[in-house]
């Protein structure tokens, strides 16, 4: 793209040392059902990087997110475990093996969770702003956002073009996944646009319908309190529900049944409540700044809600070309599901805005629920203010080596629930981070680094 036309950075988050199966998203299907399954994070990170490195060698803007310290000695802490850091793991280990392994999670790989981004164009002060998500319906994710927040502001340190605010606060009422249930209609990237908020359930209002079985982790309230701290316009902005009976399939995130990039909607039939009437309001909105919204809906006849959870269909990225079309980046789930394939040929053949595929093997990262739209944080940005990114977290071909490099020094290739009790796994990660924040220059931003 043109430097007027800005252009949408992705910043995945780098796989940390911790990566295991413990089956900790309720709602999450793929995430459960491989529950104590043993992983290999060295893979995963590896994987993680290819996708990157194979984006940015396609001319795209690409990024690295760093993970986060684990095990969470600090939260054991904070529930009555003593003694020293080595202490506090073997005992929680011999004593509530289910909650280590939560204060062991690596889920921040999973960045379209780190928080909710609006562009400038948007914004009523010019400026690029980030909130970072409380996730305080998982507890493994709850304790996340003041190091993603201190993370954030060490790769966008310029208060020129960027604003960070805090969390929101860390109550059920005001549940926020972040960018899994946000995505941003426009012309071009660098033109105001419309961004769209799709919640679960609002907290305060019994007007709308729940799920039944599984949670709805964002509400309306915690959507409505975003746009008003990113000094949104109102008319620029659209609320969604989601189907419950999706979320009750396992469409836990809006980014599990649809996507969206610049003008288009790539999405299932039963993504939301009255999904005409959404439809509609996205198509008037959008033209009233400008662009012209398209819908691509998916019958659940040619691919049903179930066959897109086991595929990830819709957990995608659709990334802009230079000449204005589309490339779809899918899992290889997508290609070993016969009707999604099928499905997908078809729209790649009708010569519509979505001109090719790119499949990935993301089997590390998709065995426990997250796909390649969960793996990448999207910031549209200008030229002048991805100068002003600190430029160490960039994706280059040396940074791809060093990283790569670092991770078969620091990383296992088997982790099992077994071995998260093992103290030495907590000096492993610290090592590990310690040197990272070197390699990105971040700073001291974790909180070994900081007492």
């Amino acid at each position: 793209m043109s430097a007027n036309l800005g252009f949408e950075a992705n910043f995945d988050g780098l796989v940390g040392p911790t990566h295991n199966y413990a089956g900790l998203s309720y709602g999450n299907v793929a995430s459960t059902s491989n529950e104590k399954a043993a992983s290999n994070p060295k893979l995963a990170a590896r994987q993680g990087l290819e996708k990157m490195k194979t984006l940015h060698d396609l001319g795209f803007k690409q990024g690295v997110l760093a993970p986060q310290e684990r095990p969470n000695v600090y939260a054991l802490r904070q529930i009555g475990f003593t003694g020293s850091d080595a202490e506090v793991i073997a005992k929680a280990g011999k004593e509530v093996p289910a909650i280590l392994a939560a204060c062991s999670s690596a889920s921040t790989m999973w960045t379209a969770n780190a928080c909710t981004v609006s562009p400038s164009p948007d914004t009523a002060d010019g400026r690029v702003h980030f909130t970072p998500a409380n996730l305080n319906n998982k507890f493994h994710r709850s304790t996340e956002h003041p190091v993603t927040g201190r993370i954030l502001q060490a790769m966008f340190r310029d208060e020129r073009h960027f604003a960070h605010h805090p969390a929101l606060p860390a109550q059920m009422h005001f549940g926020d996944e972040g960018a899994a249930n946000h995505t941003r209609f426009c012309h071009e990237y660098a033109a105001p646009g419309v961004e769209f908020f799709v919640f679960g359930a609002a907290a305060f209002d019994s007007r709308y319908p729940k799920p039944h079985d599984f949670p709805a982790r964002q509400t309306l309230e915690a959507s409505q309190a975003i746009a008003r701290l990113h000094g949104l316009n109102p008319e620029q902005v659209v609320y969604a529900q989601q189907d419950p009976d999706t979320i009750d399939a396992g469409v836990f995130h809006n980014d599990v049944i649809s996507v969206g990039n610049r003008n288009v909607l790539f999405h299932h039939e039963k993504s939301f409540v009255e999904q005409d009437v959404v439809l509609r309001q996205l198509e008037t909105r959008l033209a009233a700044v400008g662009g012209r919204f398209l819908s691509i809906e998916v019958p659940d006849t040619a691919v049903s809600v179930l066959e897109a959870v086991k595929s990830y269909l819709f957990n995608s990225q659709l990334l802009s070309r230079p000449d204005g079309r589309m490339i779809i980046v899918v899992p290889e789930e997508c290609r070993v599901t016969p009707r999604v394939w099928d499905y997908l040929n078809g729209l790649v053949a009708n010569n519509g805005p979505i001109a090719e595929v790119r499949v990935f093997d993301l089997k590390q990262s998709m065995q426990n629920g997250g796909g390649p739209a969960c793996l990448r944080l999207r910031v549209a940005m200008t030229d002048a203010e991805l100068a002003a990114v600190n430029p160490a977290v960039m994706m280059n071909d040396t940074l791809f080596a060093t990283l790569n490099s670092w991770v078969d020094k620091h990383y296992r290739d088997r982790l099992s629930a077994a071995d998260l009790g093992d103290p030495s796994l907590l000096n492993e990660c610290r090592t590990a981070l310690d040197e990272l924040t070197q390699i990105l220059q971040l700073g001291s931003v974790y909180p070994f680094q900081l007492s």
